[in-house]
């Protein structure tokens, strides 16, 4: 008996859990993988140390930040020591080029690629978005809760969403509408279109706007610097189960959840997949995604307009993800740690294969290869079909050849940067559609919902089943770290008292 239960360890599954710990209630994650931290895990081979998934972080260096995962460490009491750089690399159709985030560095490269009318509109652009930022971090994520107790800990903030209720209002829909009254330059579309596309997983007429202005926020402001952990991905994941398990919550690893258990029309507990039931006392949170956390829940249990709704909830396209461990020798003082890639901008942004993502970390945190040598990662971003991999036999020589000959293009992408990589590699590994959604128990290996701002928001962390919430990328406020970080405060903080809410917002520099 504990008196939370939490399915999976993703981002959003650890925040929760962590959080939850904090204000003193007994938690217990159960994790099917052996390794934790769900798409944000990291794995070894040789001495190289991979990130499964996300390369790219800010906001997680300083305190108090409007980041929501930075929030969490705070508020669990745990550092997470991390590597600064502001630059990164850009091999795009209109040419190859270093940008920057801050605000001044960007207009650079627009004078030299499209002219001072370029330059003009950015400067305009971004004379729009700072009020709008103000306004999206008026309210704090770390604020909010699904009870009454949210006209304490959001009145709060009152005055600051006094002061800004005009740009608040213009932050509900999608970012194109805010970009088209400002922006008529191609390349500046194609470039919003693609940082949303990286957010997100849409383009800008499916991207919050919200989420956006945050972002702006956060990049653009002067002196910023990007983040990267020391020790990578799975750093940050280490430093939540050290919050967790530091105010007495418990990780379980190699427990596949195999059911959620009902009783009297409340969910009270799990069956695992040794047949071992665990029952709850408050709740059972779930961190899968809407469509595997169906999966769990008994026919019955939920009506039936409720699943229905929620199965058909769109889905993002999967990854392909190339991992390498290479010889560093004679390589170019001057690589960058990241670089993005892109084709063909008349293909659309969320094309197949025509955005790829490239991350090098090993330069900023040498302690991830063995000495002499680098790890990279190679990826493309929530764009590649399920359909063409779907019922593959992963031991088949068709398997292997598809892998290879879909991986093409990430190599393609790379020798834009490295050209002698392939004669570089010593460890080379290719995954899947098919390797998500089997190692991280997604469904269809998806990134996670398509829900266009266009349409609504994402869904709230409760369900019709008393007894049991959700978080992570199925709910609000949506995809990427700082959102299903967000997911998982909202959860903890809607089941905690409001007298530690607020305690809470003030350790972290929010009260």
């Amino acid at each position: 008996m504990t008196d939370i239960i939490v399915i999976g360890s993703g981002i959003g599954g650890l925040s929760c859990a962590a959080l939850l710990a904090r204000y003193g209630l007994e938690v217990t994650v159960f994790e099917s993988h052996s390794i934790p931290g769900g798409a944000a895990h990291a794995f070894e081979r040789q001495g190289f140390k991979f990130d499964s998934g996300p390369s790219l972080y800010s906001g997680l260096s300083y305190s108090p930040s409007v980041n929501p995962l930075r929030q969490v460490l705070d508020a669990i009491g745990v550092d997470l020591p991390c590597v600064n750089y502001d630059t990164w690399g850009c091999r795009l159709p209109e040419g190859d080029f270093d940008t920057a985030v801050g605000g001044e560095q960007f207009c650079e490269v627009l004078a030299k690629l499209r002219g001072q009318d370029a330059v003009q509109e950015w400067r305009n652009l971004q004379k729009v978005m700072t009020p709008l930022a103000q306004a999206a971090i008026a309210l704090p994520p770390a604020a909010l809760r699904l009870d009454m107790g949210a006209a304490l800990t959001v009145g709060k903030f009152a005055p600051s969403l006094a002061q800004h209720a005009a740009n608040v209002i213009k932050l509900t829909g999608s970012f194109d509408r805010i970009m088209r009254g400002v922006v008529s330059d191609p390349f500046i579309q194609n470039w919003l279109n693609l940082l949303c596309f990286l957010l997100s997983g849409l383009p800008a007429s499916g991207t919050n706007a919200a989420e956006v202005a945050f972002m702006f926020a956060d990049w653009y402001k002067p002196g910023v610097k990007l983040d990267y952990p020391v020790g990578g991905s799975g750093a940050l994941v280490d430093a939540l189960v050290q919050g967790l398990e530091k105010h007495g919550g418990k990780l379980i690893l190699g427990s596949h959840v195999e059911q959620i258990l009902v009783e009297g029309k409340r969910a009270v507990g799990v069956k695992l997949r040794n047949g071992e039931e665990v029952r709850s006392q408050r709740a059972v949170i779930s961190n899968a995604s809407v469509w595997d956390t169906l999966r769990l829940v008994p026919a019955a249990a939920l009506p039936a307009k409720f699943r229905t709704q929620r199965q058909a909830i769109p889905e993002c396209d999967s990854f392909l993800h190339l991992h390498l461990g290479i010889d560093a020798q004679n390589l170019p003082a001057d690589l960058a740690c990241h670089y993005i890639v892109v084709n063909d901008w008349e293909l659309g942004i969320t094309a197949p294969q025509n955005v790829i993502l490239v991350s090098i970390p090993s330069i900023l945190d040498p302690s991830l290869a063995p000495p002499g040598k680098h790890v990279i990662h190679v990826y493309t971003p929530g764009n590649e079909p399920y359909a063409i991999w779907q019922g593959m036999d992963r031991r088949s020589p068709e398997y292997e050849e598809k892998k290879r000959s879909r991986a093409e293009v990430m190599w393609q992408a790379l020798e834009r940067i490295i050209p002698d990589i392939r004669s570089r590699c010593e460890i080379t590994l290719v995954g899947t559609p098919l390797t998500h959604e089997r190692f991280l128990r997604r469904h269809r290996g998806s990134y996670g919902p398509a829900i266009s701002a266009a349409v609504g928001l994402f869904p709230s962390h409760s369900t019709p089943l008393p007894g049991l919430m959700c978080c992570g990328d199925s709910t609000f406020p949506g995809i990427g770290l700082p959102a299903v970080a967000a997911s998982g405060m909202i959860v903890a903080n809607t089941l905690t008292p409001v007298s530690q809410h607020l305690a809470m917002l003030k350790d972290v520099g929010l009260g």
